[in-house]
């Protein structure tokens, strides 16, 4: 079992572990050790069972903070998931046909028309100024 000195407060542990969870008793040594200098730079030196103590619940506290917000996101999320679901079971919505009006081809003749008569002109008073 390997054993990690980790830092709390100023004070020096040395603490056993599990193989391959050292990583893990250095985050959490970590997370209490920035709990702990909270407490001694507000009140300065301590007992070290008060110290640890104090920063322990420290951190529960905020542990409780963060379970409290986890629980109102997980109600959130069965919420979503149950509209989500009740969506999914409603029938799809009935097909509507839509017409698209075409454009009669009198109409697109007499444009072309208009049109061809409208460059006819321009070519005359082109002429006629030039």
């Amino acid at each position: 079992m390997p054993e990690v000195t980790i830092e709390i407060g100023g004070r020096t542990f040395d603490v056993a572990c599990q193989a391959g969870e050292e990583h893990f008793l250095q985050a959490a040594a970590s997370m209490l050790n920035t709990e702990a200098r909270v407490l001694s730079d507000q009140i300065g030196r301590l007992p070290e069972a008060r110290m640890l103590l104090m920063a322990g619940l420290m951190l529960a506290d905020k542990t409780a903070g963060l379970e409290d917000q986890v629980r109102g996101l997980q109600d959130q999320l069965s919420e979503m998931t149950a509209d989500r679901d009740a969506l999914r079971d409603q029938p799809a919505p009935e097909r509507e046909r839509v017409e698209v009006p075409v454009v009669p081809a009198v109409v697109t003749e007499t444009l072309a028309e208009l049109a061809a008569r409208a460059e006819s002109l321009a070519s005359e008073v082109e002429e006629k100024a030039g």
